[in-house]
């Protein structure tokens, strides 16, 4: 006997709190009332629905429009749950879909088949709609939250940073950023090749974190913009040791990012656009703060500005170094 969902439907009210945000989901059932019931449910949380009976029709219409999502019965004639998850992983066009799987046995073997094959989560029928609901929410999050995330280091991208940042001016939450970025890195990335680059940004991301979550006992964010420059978010009140932490251990640690002559060299040549040889110094590392100790911020882009003008103040010192806007806003400010 198939499962069904179970308890009474839930009214537009009841799930006003937890609306989603009208991504796009397939639903693939052959039980044209559990379809439907989904449909229904899915609709009123705020989604766009779509509904296929087979797994065929649901890897063409993946094809022609990937959804967001994919819920997925396990349990279908002709093409099953776990043949159309295979299929819609192995299709450039829908390899990154977020795939919930549903299926009225609760064996062990199969939800581990389903996650081995790709599947993000996995329900057993009969299920709660509140809790679907839920776990649907909990996989397109997550799946927002790796698109946002940089390739290279696995920090958030911009779209996080963005997010954190307008989050904490909106709930006016005092906060420090601090803008980060390597000096000379251009010249290190063509003399020693891009994967001896990426390498160098990814243990200087990982001493960032590490920095961070130390300075202020996990209470930060840290973020990559892109090329060599990061982002992290403190409170005012740790910002300056947290500046000062990176600076020295970034100068301790760039040393081993050289080759043994041009660490004892202090320096790598480098041949300019005018095909002259040009020296550049071992990395160092900028940072400008912009604090809502002395001023508010009304956004993003405007804490992101203060910040990179003192970051580039900063750059006319020798070494690495830090500097913290400390001025009050003017009266045109205000």
């Amino acid at each position: 006997m198939r499962g069904e969902p179970a308890g009474r439907g839930v009214s537009d009210q009841e799930l006003q709190p937890d609306m989603g945000g009208g991504e796009s989901l397939l639903v693939v059932d052959d039980d044209p009332f559990i379809a439907r019931l989904l449909e229904i449910e899915l609709r009123a949380a705020g989604y766009d629905v779509r509904v296929a009976s087979d797994g065929a029709l649901a890897l063409a219409a993946a094809q022609e429009r990937c959804p967001d999502l994919v819920l997925a019965d396990v349990m279908m004639p002709n093409m099953d749950g776990f043949e159309l998850t295979r299929r819609l992983r192995q299709d450039p066009r829908t390899a990154a879909v977020s795939i919930i799987m549903l299926t009225a046995r609760g064996l062990s073997a199969d939800k581990l088949e389903g996650f081995a094959i790709g599947a993000d989560d996995y329900i057993v029928k009969p299920f709660d709609t509140p809790e679907l609901l839920a776990r649907i929410r909990g996989v397109l999050r997550r799946s927002r939250d790796m698109r946002a995330q940089s390739p290279l280091t696995g920090l958030p991208g911009n779209i996080r940073i963005e997010e954190e940042i307008d989050r904490q001016v909106d709930e006016g939450t005092p906060f420090a950023l601090l803008y980060a970025d390597l000096d000379h890195f251009k010249a290190f990335n063509d003399h020693y090749g891009f994967m001896r680059g990426d390498q160098a940004l990814q243990a200087t991301a990982a001493m960032i974190e590490e920095v961070a979550r130390d300075v202020t006992s996990g209470v930060s964010f840290v973020g990559h913009v892109g090329g060599d420059d990061f982002v992290i978010v403190v409170t005012p009140e740790t910002a300056a040791v947290v500046a000062q932490a990176i600076v020295e251990r970034f100068d301790r640690d760039a040393a081993s990012y050289y080759d043994p002559e041009d660490r004892d060299r202090g320096y790598i040549e480098v041949t300019n656009r005018r095909g002259e040889l040009q020296r550049f110094p071992i990395l160092t590392i900028s940072i400008g703060v912009a604090s809502t100790e002395r001023r508010a911020f009304q956004h993003y882009a405007e804490a992101v500005a203060v910040a990179t003008e003192m970051k580039q103040f900063t750059k006319g010192s020798s070494g690495s170094s830090w500097a913290m806007d400390r001025r009050a806003p003017s009266a045109t400010d205000a």
